[in-house]
C-alpha cells in the first residue's frame, strides 16, 4: 500500500513538473507570436493614420486639378477621377508657361528623401515640379532639396494657374450675377417676384432691415451692394465646401484675409471726420491720455479685420477637419461600433455644417456693417458739454 502510494505521488509530480515546463515553454513562444501580430497590427494602424492625415491635408489644400475620385489600387498607386485645370505661371528666366495639370500626372514621376512621389515636367527648356501642391523649378535631374522642416528649398515661380479654389471663385461669381441679374430684370416688369427671386428676395430684405440699416443707419445706401455681395459670395462658397469634392475656399487664409481687406478699406476711405478723430485725437480725455490712446487705436483698427478673417477661416477649417476626421476613424478601427457610431456623427455635423454655412456669412457681413457704422457714426461731444 505504501509502495503504491510513493508511485502515485512520484507520477503527480512528474506530470505536474512536466505540464509546468510546458507552460513555461508555451508562456516563453507566446508573447513573441503575439508581439509580432501586435507589431503587425500597430504597422498597419500606423500606415492607416498616416493616409488618412494626407488625405485630410490634401483636402484642405488647394489643387491645380479637380479631383472628383480618388482610386487606390492594389499595387498602392493612385488613379485620379476629375479633370485637369490650366497652370500658368511665371518664371523670370524662362518667361511664361502654360499648359493643362494632366501634363504632370504624366511626367517624370520621382521622390524626394522622405519616399514622397512628385513628378517633374519639361518647358521652354528648363523643368519644373509640383510638389505639395506648389510649383517649383527643378535642375536637370529633377532633384528638389528639403531644408530641416521638410519644405522645399528649390526656386519659386510666380504661380497664376487657375487652381481649384480659382475655378469655384469664378463658378460663385457667375452664378451671382445670373441669379441677381436674372431677379433685376424680373423687377423691371414686375414688383412681385419671380423665379430665383422667391427664394433669394427674403434674404436680400433681411440683410437690409436686419443687418444694414440698424447697424449703419441712413448712410446705408452706400454700403448695402457690397453687404448683399459679401453675403452671398461667402454662403455660396461655403455651400460649395459642403460638397465632396474637397473644396475648402473660405478655409484658405488668402481668400479670407483679401475679404477682410476689401472691408477694411472701404471702412477707412468712408470714414467721416469724426472716425479719425477718435483714433488720433479722442474728445474729452486728457492730453496725456489721449496720447496713450493713439496706439490703441491704431491696434484695434488693424485687429479688427484680422478678427474678421481668422473667425470665417478657423470656423471653416475646423468643421472640414472634423467631418473629415470622423470619416477617417471608420478605416481606423474597422469594427461594427465605427462603422455605425461616426457615419452617424459624421451625418449629425454635416447637418450642422449647413448652419455654420449661413452662420458664418451672417457674422462676416453683420461685423462688416458694424464697422462700417462706427466709420459713420456722428459723435456730439461738443454738444453734450455745452
Amino acid at each position: 500500500m505504501l509502495k503504491r502510494g510513493v508511485l502515485l505521488i512520484g507520477f503527480l509530480s512528474t506530470f505536474s513538473l512536466s505540464l509546468a515546463q510546458h507552460h513555461e515553454a508555451a508562456a516563453e513562444t507566446k508573447p513573441a507570436t503575439e508581439t509580432k501580430v501586435v507589431s503587425a497590427e500597430e504597422a498597419e494602424k500606423e500606415q492607416i493614420k498616416k493616409e488618412n492625415k494626407e488625405f485630410i491635408d490634401h483636402h484642405l489644400l488647394d489643387a491645380h486639378s479637380f479631383d472628383i475620385m480618388v482610386e487606390k489600387k492594389a499595387d498602392g498607386t493612385e488613379h485620379h477621377i476629375g479633370f485637369p485645370l490650366p497652370v500658368i505661371f511665371y518664371d523670370e528666366a524662362n518667361g511664361l508657361h502654360a499648359f493643362m495639370s494632366s501634363k504632370f500626372h504624366h511626367g517624370k514621376e520621382l521622390k524626394d528623401a522622405h519616399g514622397k512621389k512628385y513628378n517633374v515636367v519639361e518647358s521652354k527648356g528648363a523643368n519644373y515640379a509640383l510638389y505639395h501642391e506648389k510649383i517649383v523649378k527643378t535642375d536637370a535631374s529633377g532633384a528638389i532639396t528639403l531644408d530641416d522642416h521638410g519644405h522645399a528649398t528649390n526656386a519659386k515661380v510666380l504661380d497664376l494657374s487657375i487652381t481649384k479654389s480659382v475655378l469655384m471663385i469664378l463658378c460663385a461669381s457667375l452664378l451671382m450675377i445670373v441669379i441677381f441679374g436674372s431677379m433685376a430684370r424680373n423687377y423691371k416688369k414686375s414688383p412681385i417676384p419671380t423665379g430665383a427671386g422667391k427664394l433669394f428676395e427674403p434674404l436680400v430684405i433681411f440683410i437690409r432691415d436686419e443687418i444694414a440699416i440698424p447697424n449703419i443707419g441712413p448712410k446705408y445706401h452706400k454700403y448695402i451692394s457690397y453687404l448683399l455681395t459679401i453675403f452671398f459670395f461667402i454662403l455660396f462658397l461655403n455651400v460649395f465646401g459642403l460638397l465632396p469634392f474637397g473644396i475648402n475656399v473660405t478655409g484658405n487664409l488668402a481668400i479670407t484675409a483679401a475679404l477682410a481687406i476689401f472691408t477694411f478699406i472701404i471702412t477707412q476711405f468712408t470714414a467721416n471726420r469724426n472716425y479719425w478723430q477718435h483714433i488720433f485725437w479722442m474728445p474729452g480725455l486728457p492730453f496725456l491720455m489721449k496720447l496713450v490712446m493713439i496706439p490703441i487705436e491704431l491696434i484695434g483698427m488693424i485687429i479688427k479685420p484680422f478678427a474678421l478673417l481668422i473667425r470665417l477661416f478657423a470656423n471653416m477649417s475646423a468643421g472640414h477637419i472634423v467631418i473629415m476626421s470622423l470619416i477617417a476613424m471608420i478605416y481606423y478601427f474597422q469594427n461594427v461600433i465605427a462603422g455605425v457610431a461616426f457615419p452617424f456623427l459624421t451625418f449629425v455635423l454635416y447637418l450642422l455644417e449647413i448652419l455654420v454655412a449661413f452662420l458664418q456669412a451672417y457674422i462676416f457681413t453683420m461685423l462688416s456693417a458694424v464697422y462700417f457704422g462706427m466709420a459713420n457714426e456722428e459723435h456730439h461731444h461738443e454738444e453734450a458739454h455745452h
